[in-house]
């Protein structure tokens, strides 16, 4: 087994305006393989990014860094101004919301009490815990920000992928989190789904303006409105970042995902197409 010396506490950098995460210059190495290689993203209070790529680019990985989950190889990772691996990460850890589609749920829990867990960061609820009134109606609050009052006591095998997906995201802000992490939640939703979660993220942008937002995808089409900002990671890779009206172009998009594409905006919406041949 290898062990790590303890690294000694510094005082933690002081973040730039409003800064919520910085990583800089990170390389991720599993079983001698390069997942990323020296890939760097600030992130700003209020901003809403996009991370977008291929199957495989780094795009789950680079998510994992910033949530505080696996370490880099190289470079460092802060998160409201504390260090990785200076700083304990289950503290960090209850400033960020992070939205999993595939939450190992296994208990056949109501909606409002797979909010609740989000207090405790747990599966299923801690025995002998029980939540305050002010949580209890923060829960509520939230179920009903997301669309989900009408099935706030239906149990969680019953729902359909979507309402999974707005019942986690109401989990994940149930500790107020500063920064909120999304890992392809549109997996598996059908169209109407789809856009009602777009919509519910949508009108989160506009209930919490400090709230950051870092969504996974490598479907244009499932950005919300309010994305303000993209990086594109190619085999990964950083290919561009910025505010997405300089970084989400057909030559940019095209090259990441190594196609000729065309990308249009309407009304926020982004649609791609194969670009034809002439």
């Amino acid at each position: 087994m290898t062990t790590t010396t303890p690294v000694p506490r510094s005082r933690p950098r002081r973040p730039g305006p409003r800064e919520v995460l910085r990583a800089a210059d990170v390389r991720v190495v599993r079983d001698g393989r390069p997942i990323l290689h020296d890939v760097s993203l600030t992130v700003r209070a209020g901003e809403h990014w996009a991370l977008l790529g291929a199957n495989g680019a780094g795009k789950s990985t680079l998510l994992g860094l910033l949530g505080a989950r696996i370490h880099p190889t190289h470079g460092s990772v802060e998160v409201l101004g504390r260090r990785l691996g200076r700083v304990d990460v289950r503290e960090l850890r209850t400033y960020v919301g992070h939205v999993d589609p595939r939450h190992p749920l296994a208990e056949p829990l109501r909606v409002r009490d797979v909010v609740l867990t989000g207090v405790t960061g747990s599966v299923a609820p801690v025995p002998r815990w029980r939540p305050t009134a002010e949580q209890e109606e923060r829960a509520d609050r939230l179920i009903r920000t997301l669309g989900l009052e009408g099935h706030r006591d239906a149990r969680w095998p019953t729902l359909s992928h979507g309402q999974r997906g707005r019942t986690l995201i109401a989990r994940a802000l149930m500790p107020e989190p500063r920064l909120l992490l999304l890992d392809e939640p549109a997996t598996g939703l059908d169209l109407p789904g789809r856009e009602r979660l777009i919509s519910a993220l949508d009108e989160l942008r506009r209930d919490r303006p400090p709230l950051a937002t870092v969504l996974v995808t490598h479907h244009l089409e499932e950005l919300p409105p309010g994305t303000t900002h993209a990086l594109l990671l190619r085999e990964g890779r950083a290919l561009a970042a910025g505010p997405v009206t300089e970084v989400l172009t057909g030559e940019t998009v095209g090259r990441c995902f190594g196609l000729p594409l065309d990308l249009e905006r309407r009304d926020g919406r982004w649609n791609v197409r194969i670009r034809r041949q002439a």
